[in-house]
């Protein structure tokens, strides 16, 4: 029964964080490229800037409205099913979850309004400031949510005080600098900027197909284009950077993403194509690329990465580790006032096992109690399922290459082909719209459910870390979520559709600005005053 709790709360969970970043990516993309258009508008004067900077802002606010409603509920989640996680790791999780909720959730809220009404309330200078405050505010509230889920992912700066039985932060700098939280974030916001400028070119590919605002659809190609060619070279970067972490943070997902079941000879090969079979621990018709794991995971021609078995070998010799810190635990539990100071020593010797030793309350109350057999069952439990991790790394990192070749074409015909494109490029750049979801979604697969068993790494077992909910409360909420955010998610895709078919619109405003220039164009002496007359010599 325990282990159907945990399994729905995962559920529950895992649902609503993936329902959540359907909105994420691009309100984190829209936000960078509608403050670029309206930056060119304010230099250039030119009232189809103006437009673009409307027309994709519209699109922005819908995507960042829905993105809100559907990420408070994810906070809620920690107090509701995940009560025993928040109370252990409380004191490091809430940290920047608060920051980010004081510093910039409200400040991107607040921009948010100035935005869309401010246009005839604010300067062009000032309203352009306000769309740059609002890019900054969304990158923020990511950067701080980031930081909280990269310190699960490696957790520093903090440690294990047997008298409160809970973690505690001993440096907030490391937690912030956290080496995975860092690329992690860099790699996520990228990935948002890919596809906002797949979302853009695709809509605009639309357009051309269609006949319809050309002047928008080849400026907005344009901009999205080269945004995007540099933002998919930076995932691809960043991605290689989080692979390196983890050869020393997070090995055994490193591991169960390659399906590397031995230690190989350095450096190792990277496995483009197989079928990992999880029973017999191996890997069928596997198609390698010599050397190439090695250079990503290493960066060296000479450093290992362990293998599967090696890494499932040590977790059993960290399980006896922490059973001896478990051990000093409970006497230091029960001798609070007068701890034997060789007690002390011995648990802060092991203290960084303890987590493994927790491995086993899965199978016994006591893990003091628990037979070697057992040991032997916690420490195969520290394997993730692996052909999953497999197949979901390998969909993302090809639609990665996807999109730079995509971006790339696009720029190149933008640059150098008067912006003008064959039919099949714009019909694939329609089809291309949901592909960078897909690729969100895997990545966020692969970071997490590679992560299991535990909740924090090495820390707390996920077994451990759920609350003391029945199956019918969870099945009940996980089915209102799911219908609640799937009318979110209709509400969404309706309100996008109505306001793609409508196209762009002109305000008054934007309409003297397009008379005035029209005249310019046609007429520019007519504007000019005539010139002062030369005074007879």
């Amino acid at each position: 029964m325990e282990i159907g709790i945990v399994e729905l709360s995962r559920l529950q969970f895992a649902l609503t964080a993936m329902y959540h970043f359907l909105f994420v990516p691009l309100t984190l993309g829209l936000s960078i490229i509608v403050a670029i258009m309206e930056t060119v508008y304010v230099m250039t004067n030119r009232p189809i800037w103006r437009q673009m900077t409307k027309f994709w802002g519209t699109l922005f606010g819908i995507n960042f409205v829905l993105g809100v409603a559907t990420g408070i509920t994810m906070e809620f989640q920690f107090g509701m099913n995940w009560s025993y996680y928040s109370h252990y790791v409380g004191d490091i999780f809430g940290a920047p979850l608060a920051i980010e909720g004081l510093m910039a959730f409200f400040l991107e809220a607040t921009f948010v309004g100035l935005f869309f009404f401010g246009w005839d309330k604010l300067s062009k200078v000032q309203h352009l400031a306000v769309a740059w405050l609002v890019a900054l505010g969304s990158n923020l509230s990511a950067l701080w949510i980031l930081i909280a889920n990269g310190w699960m992912q490696n957790p520093v700066g903090a440690q294990f005080n047997p008298m409160t039985m809970r973690m505690e932060m001993t440096d907030f700098y490391e937690v912030l600098f956290n080496e995975v939280a860092q690329a992690k974030f860099v790699h996520t916001v990228s990935a948002g900027y890919v596809t906002a400028s797949v979302f853009v070119i695709g809509v605009s590919a639309w357009y051309l197909l269609k006949d319809r605002h050309h002047a928008l659809a080849r400026r907005s190609i344009t901009v999205a284009a080269a945004f995007g060619l540099a933002s998919a070279f930076s995932v691809v970067l960043l991605g290689d950077e989080s692979g390196y972490s983890a050869t020393h943070s997070q090995k055994m997902k490193l591991a169960a993403i390659e399906a590397m079941w031995e230690t190989h000879a350095a450096p190792a090969p990277f496995t483009a194509f197989g079928f990992p079979d999880q029973e017999a621990r191996e890997t069928h018709f596997a198609v390698h690329i010599p050397f190439a794991m090695g250079l990503i995971g290493t960066r060296s021609l000479t450093t290992e990465i362990p293998g599967i078995k090696e890494l499932v070998e040590q977790a059993e010799h960290r399980i006896h580790s922490g059973l001896i810190a478990y051990d000093a635990l409970m006497t230091v539990r029960q001798q609070r006032d007068a701890t034997p100071a060789e007690i002390m020593k011995t648990f802060e010797d092991h203290s960084h096992d303890l987590g493994f030793a927790f491995l086993l309350k899965k199978y016994v109350d006591d893990p003091r109690t628990a037979t070697d057999a057992q040991i032997k069952m916690a420490a195969n439990d520290t394997v993730p399922h692996v052909w999953p991790l497999f197949w979901a790394f390998r969909i993302m990192v090809a639609l990665g290459f996807g999109f730079i070749a995509t971006m790339a074409y696009f720029f190149y015909r933008a640059s150098f082909r008067g912006m003008r494109y064959p039919r099949w490029a714009l019909t694939v750049a329609v089809a291309m719209i949901p592909a960078p979801w897909i690729a969100a979604e895997m990545g966020w697969f692969v970071a997490e459910f590679g992560r299991q068993p535990w909740t924090v790494d090495g820390v707390l077992p996920t077994a451990l870390s759920a609350s003391s909910l029945s199956v019918t409360e969870l099945l009940i909420t996980i089915l209102g979520f799911v219908a609640f955010y799937t009318v979110l998610f209709i509400i969404e895709m309706g309100l996008m559709l109505k306001y793609i078919r409508k196209g762009p619109y002109m305000d008054v405003a934007e309409t003297e600005e397009w008379i005035k220039a029209r005249q310019e164009t046609l007429n520019p002496s007519a504007l000019r005053p005539a010139p002062t007359a030369i005074p007879a010599e």
